[in-house]
């Protein structure tokens, strides 16, 4: 049984926000860049003190309760303390699925001890945060990390339950890499300055996605014309402000979702919805024959898949990908969709 890491110290905080990345179009085709697999997973931090573990994801949540199987693995290690950066992923039949990851999200802890036997997760590092001797890595220049990383991890590697996350250097690869994003293993490849430090909470990465996705917040909803059921949902991110802009819609909804969608979304109904530029009537901006919508309690995820950004906001309506119950709404900034500029390494 896992000891409670409530009042647990691990040498850096457990509400630690891990280094985040901007969405580019193009690879940086300049020198100092590292480049890395963008592994479609649950992103987490993976903190050891003693036999005390935690997994924590993006949105600062524990995870542990859902993957037992990476907690006991994380307790076996021989190493006294550390915290580490990396991906929670399921394979199925060579395929890393994400579907899997989201059933893992279940309240019946019978559930999620049957699905962490037969469908067990694997851990794949690629960030360094704190040594076992308990120096913090943060302010040290990724360069010093990756090779830190691995020198600690090494001994410990399992195929099928920890590995490291390879990279290169080489744009070539990088190439190559996003050639076959989207088969299976990975969505695209994150780029990282090989001269910069662990920038916590900060979109200091740089993401390039074969399809150019955005994580937004669901701040109302239209119901379809003449129907009782959901036909769009609106999306949000939040400003420099910290208000909620909308920024556009998403109606590709199935079918066989519509019913159950429209029982969560109206079970969430009520204030505040947009705090910032709200839904306005019928426009270029939307297909919707009415401007009438209902705001929601600001709860739901979801990513979405866009071509075109004007005036901050989608262009045209937006694909939706799936729901990220793993990412909490105050991480759905327009930051995310601003186009990365590459640092100049010479400047």
């Amino acid at each position: 049984m896992a000891k409670s890491s409530d009042a647990q110290e691990f040498g850096l905080p457990l509400d630690l926000e891990p280094m985040e990345a901007k969405s580019a179009d193009e690879l940086p085709n300049e020198e100092g860049w590292q480049f890395e697999p963008k592994w479609d997973g649950f992103r987490c931090l993976a903190f050891k003190e003693g036999d005390v573990v935690d997994i924590r994801a993006k949105s600062g949540k524990p995870l542990g309760r859902y993957f037992p199987e990476i907690l006991s693995l994380l307790r076996g290690l021989p190493l006294e303390r550390f915290v580490v950066d990396g991906e929670l992923v399921i394979e199925l039949e060579g395929r890393l699925s994400f579907e899997a990851m989201q059933m893992r999200l279940h309240p019946a802890e019978s559930r999620i001890r049957k699905l962490s036997a037969s469908t067990p997760a694997k851990l794949v590092l690629f960030d360094f945060l704190l040594s076992p001797d308990g120096t913090s890595y943060v302010d040290e220049l990724l360069a010093n990390r990756r090779p830190s990383l691995e020198r600690v991890m090494n001994p410990h590697l399992k195929p099928a339950e920890l590995v490291l996350s390879p990279f290169t250097t080489d744009i070539e690869q990088a190439r190559r890499w996003l050639l076959e994003a989207g088969n299976g293993g990975t969505d695209g490849v994150v780029c990282k300055r090989l001269d910069g430090k662990y920038e916590v909470g900060t979109r200091a990465m740089v993401k390039v996605k074969r399809l150019r996705t955005a994580d937004c917040v669901v701040g109302g909803f239209r119901y379809s014309t003449k129907s009782k059921e959901v036909g769009s949902l609106l999306l949000g991110l939040y400003n420099e402000e910290g208000e909620l802009d909308h920024v556009g819609f998403t109606s590709t909804i199935s079918d066989a979702e519509r019913k159950v969608l429209t029982r969560k979304l109206e079970a969430l109904r009520g204030p505040p919805g947009f705090t910032g530029k709200a839904p306005g009537g019928p426009s270029r901006w939307s297909t919707e024959r009415t401007g009438e919508w209902e705001p929601l309690k600001l709860e739901l995820v979801v990513e979405v898949r866009f071509d075109h950004v004007t005036g901050h906001r989608f262009r045209h309506g937006t694909m939706l990908m799936r729901w990220r119950p793993d990412k909490k709404p105050s991480q759905c900034r327009f930051d995310q969709i601003e186009q990365a500029v590459p640092r100049d390494p010479t400047s």
